[in-house]
């Protein structure tokens, strides 16, 4: 009988990636655990890429979705959509963002398109700034703004895109700085780039944290000093939630108030954990830039009654539950004892992150070279102890991503640091 991995291989493109020399076939979860089709259990670290954000087949959200889906599937953005209100008036408010508009698509490929589209539209200019070490999406229009080589497979882009310095912190030219003397240094760069570009500069997106990047941030306070700059000059800031926001770091609800002297941004996006594995994503901006575009639009899929009747419930468990402070908690515990593990092998350049989102940056022992292939021993390691990781990172995917469900209990944290130390020091 053909496998199904040899029927993927026929019908799905090459450059799908799967994950493992065998990959796995995962049929079911329930919390922080997931089963493949052997009957395998293993604990998941990685949420299918932090979207799995709460708790895999959480009651509140398949009760939501199922109910929803008794009444009506789909109707489009033509219609008044109760639960698309509903849910665009919550997250208005958690924005931040000064009488805010909610556009909802289906992805944060689609959502930071749409943000591009409302810039690029708002200042009349297809430039575009940009972090190096940066994804995202997968459009023709977010490749183009992707400043990681690994995952922008052409030059071609519909916007003229600059790059600049502070996304990693501890490699390429200012990595020896002092946190102060680095933020100085990438503000002069950004000075320095925007003193070279003819016309006016459309907007800057950014990562709070880079997420397919290796889980890198800047120092605290870094984009506060960009937007004095920006403002001078007009120029929006998008902050690129897709994988920051809904508490996942613990200290804050969205990434963008690390660095908060700076208010909020003028546009966010976001998508993954809202919709608990529910495809949605979108836009938050104010009235003035989200209804400056002169066009008709509409979304088909965006709004859709029983994603959003998903993300209500998915919303609503996150803050009752204060899973933003668990994050804080649990995530505290478990990157101070990843710190102590990765001190004993000599392979770990970096443990890095915050609350639930961390990332081990491997080296070949005594350099500072990037080792995939470390990488990928691990995670095949990790698998084999029970325990599903990501990896990432913009130096050849040497980086182990770890970003569990917010639910995760400080037992489940032990288990899975125990089993990466053992997989660690197996590869």
């Amino acid at each position: 009988m053909t496998s199904l991995y040899d029927r993927h291989r026929a019908v799905i493109p090459d450059w799908v990636a799967l994950y493992y020399k065998q990959p796995v076939e995962i049929t079911h979860g329930e919390g922080r655990h997931v089963w493949d089709a052997d009957g395998n259990r293993y604990l998941d670290f990685f949420g299918g890429i932090l979207t799995t954000m709460t708790a895999h087949a959480l009651p509140e959200v398949t009760k939501a979705v199922s109910e929803q889906a008794g009444r009506i599937v789909h109707s489009s953005t033509l219609y008044l959509n109760r639960p698309m209100v509903e849910l665009a008036e919550r997250i208005a408010t958690l924005s931040g963002i000064p009488d805010a508009r909610v556009f909802f698509t289906t992805s944060g490929t689609e959502a930071n398109d749409t943000a591009l589209l409302l810039a690029t539209g708002y200042r009349r200019s297809n430039q575009v700034l940009a972090m190096r070490n940066s994804y995202h999406g997968r459009s023709f229009s977010a490749v183009g703004i992707t400043g990681n080589r690994g995952w922008s497979p052409t030059s071609l882009s519909p916007l003229q895109t600059l790059y600049v310095h502070g996304g990693v912190r501890t490699r390429g030219p200012y990595a020896q700085l002092s946190d102060a003397q680095f933020i100085e240094a990438c503000v002069a760069d950004l000075e320095d780039i925007l003193g070279q570009t003819r016309g006016s500069v459309a907007a800057l997106i950014a990562e709070p944290i880079q997420g397919v990047g290796g889980f890198t941030s800047p120092p605290d306070g870094l984009y506060a000093a960009f937007r004095e700059v920006l403002n001078r000059h007009g120029i929006l800031w998008i902050a690129d939630e897709v994988q920051t926001g809904w508490g996942r770091t613990g200290e804050h609800f969205w990434g963008w108030q690390a660095h908060a002297d700076s208010g909020p941004p003028d546009m966010l996006t976001f998508a993954k954990g809202i919709g608990n594995g529910m495809s949605i994503g979108g836009v938050v901006a104010s009235a003035e830039v989200m209804n400056s575009l002169d066009a008709n639009s509409i979304s088909t899929f965006g709004g859709s009654p029983v994603t959003m009747a998903a993300g209500i419930a998915n919303l609503s468990y996150l803050l009752e539950h204060d899973l933003q402070g668990n994050a804080r908690r649990v995530g505290g515990l478990l990157i101070e004892r990843l710190r102590a593990i990765g001190a004993g092998v000599a392979a770990v350049r970096e443990v890095r992150g915050r609350g639930l989102m961390i990332g081990i940056e491997l080296v070949k022992p005594g350099t500072d070279e990037a080792n995939p292939e470390a990488a990928s021993a691990v995670l095949e390691a990790a698998r084999e102890g029970g325990l599903l990781i990501g990896k990432g990172g913009g130096h050849n995917t040497s980086v182990l991503r770890i970003a569990p469900p917010l639910s995760l209990t400080v037992s489940e944290a032990e288990e899975g640091a125990v089993i990466l130390e053992q997989a660690l020091h197996k590869a």
